[in-house]
């Protein structure tokens, strides 16, 4: 979306949120008819100014959004308190309008059966207080859930443990553990020690290998920096391999030329190094234990409705087609239309970009995301054919500056010779 198109589309978004506010301020009114004179206006001109003041801090940040620097913690905030105003003000709107509706059917089922030369003023039920109340209490859910996800959700990590297994791992790599990361998105974080006892718990797991599946920053090099000390604690006895993700390459922030954009992509490349990482563009390497091996493969973006440079059979080449293989690719949706159906069996893809949407439901009853509906493959295991692909949740957040029910998450897979009788 073009810069104008971005500032009309808020413009859209800041009049429905102020005619939202008309409309609860309306329902409050309601709640606070029998109150004290002096503290029903004190409420009411304290949820003017603080609701309609969220919309105008937030409508006065958005030109920055798509600065060079692009979207900081600040603003995330922002965007987020603002979300939940407005998902809260819904809510309660959705609640009163039902209640609205009943008073309005009540008075014409009232005046129908009268005469109209009886009828001088048509009669509608006052709107009752208990509307309002129950509105409140409703909207009550989302405002704190949200305030939940923006304090504590977003550090919550979470470790998925997954087994897999295969007939054809080598003997050698029976047991053999991989700790992945995805989603960093470092440019989004404001809690150094929060993201520190995430690194913690990773590095607890002990794993064999460790691999980082993409986004790194939101946009730029920079912000990975003052982290640079945090994440090159992440070590593993075979090493530690990362690739790239959409977000890495800087194309959601305008630069003032092609040059100063590639030199943000090469400085980026830089700090996967300083991070002992080594950063894999469609290319493989071999994992040797006790004589035996397996490959690990990385391929650059490839996404459905995202930048498609990721070369797979570049990065096979060289690849012992009867090998055991794991793949390194941020997108999901690459696996789906295109690993999964290769003529060269890939054992293993691992992927993240969904974040889960970084809120849903999961449950032993109950798995949902709004992310479902645009990804398949959105959070966890998928197979087709012997293939396994794992989407991990992601480590850290982006835009909204929060997790609900969908956690951010440490991935710890473990890789098992499949015995035959």
């Amino acid at each position: 979306m073009h810069r104008g198109g971005i500032i009309k589309f808020f413009i859209i978004i800041a009049f429905v949120s102020l005619l939202l506010d008309w409309y609860v301020y309306s329902g409050l009114k309601t709640l606070a008819g029998g109150w004290p004179q002096r503290l029903r206006l004190i409420m009411l001109i304290a949820y003017l100014v603080i609701s309609v003041g969220v919309t105008v801090v937030f409508f006065a940040g958005m030109s920055s959004f798509s600065s060079a620097r692009g979207m900081t913690p600040f603003h995330e905030w922002m965007l987020s308190i603002f979300l939940t105003f407005l998902v809260t003000k819904l809510v309660f709107a959705i609640v009163l309008s039902l209640g609205d509706l009943g008073r309005f059917v009540g008075g014409i089922t009232t005046n129908a059966g009268k005469d109209k030369s009886q009828v001088s003023h048509p009669y509608f039920p006052e709107r009752r207080k208990f509307i309002s109340e129950l509105a409140v209490l409703l909207a009550a859910f989302p405002f704190l859930s949200f305030f939940y996800a923006m304090f504590r959700g977003k550090y919550d990590y979470k470790v998925h443990r997954q087994t897999l297994y295969f007939e054809d791992l080598p003997e050698a790599f029976d047991g053999f553990t991989i700790t992945q990361l995805s989603d960093i998105h470092s440019g989004s974080f404001d809690n150094i020690k929060a993201v520190q006892r995430g690194i913690d718990l990773a590095n607890t797991q002990k794993s064999d290998l460790f691999v980082f599946t993409g986004d790194l920053v939101n946009n730029a090099a920079w912000e990975i920096e003052p982290y640079l000390n945090t994440f090159n604690q992440l070590k593993a006895p075979y090493g530690q391999f990362s690739i790239l993700g959409n977000h890495d390459y800087g194309d959601y922030i305008q630069w003032d030329s092609e040059a100063e954009k590639h030199a943000n992509l090469e400085k980026l490349k830089a700090h996967h190094k300083t991070l002992g990482y080594r950063l894999m563009l469609d290319e493989n390497t071999t994992l040797e234990k006790n004589g035996q091996k397996i490959s690990l493969i990385g391929v650059q973006n490839w996404g459905r409705g995202f930048i498609q440079i990721g070369d797979l059979n570049k990065a096979l080449d060289g690849v012992d087609p009867q090998s055991f293989k794991i793949l390194l690719s941020h997108d999901p949706t690459h696996w789906e239309e295109k690993v999964r159906y290769d003529k060269t069996k890939i054992h293993l893809t691992l992927s993240g970009h969904t974040h889960g949407a970084q809120f849903g439901v999961e449950t032993a009853g109950l798995r949902w995301s709004p992310v479902q509906y645009r990804y398949l493959d959105w959070a966890g295991l998928a197979s087709h054919n012997d293939r396994y692909l794992y989407v991990n949740r992601g480590f850290g957040f982006l835009a909204f500056s929060g997790r609900l029910g969908i956690w951010p998450e440490i991935t710890v897979i473990t890789l098992k010779k499949k015995r035959t009788a």
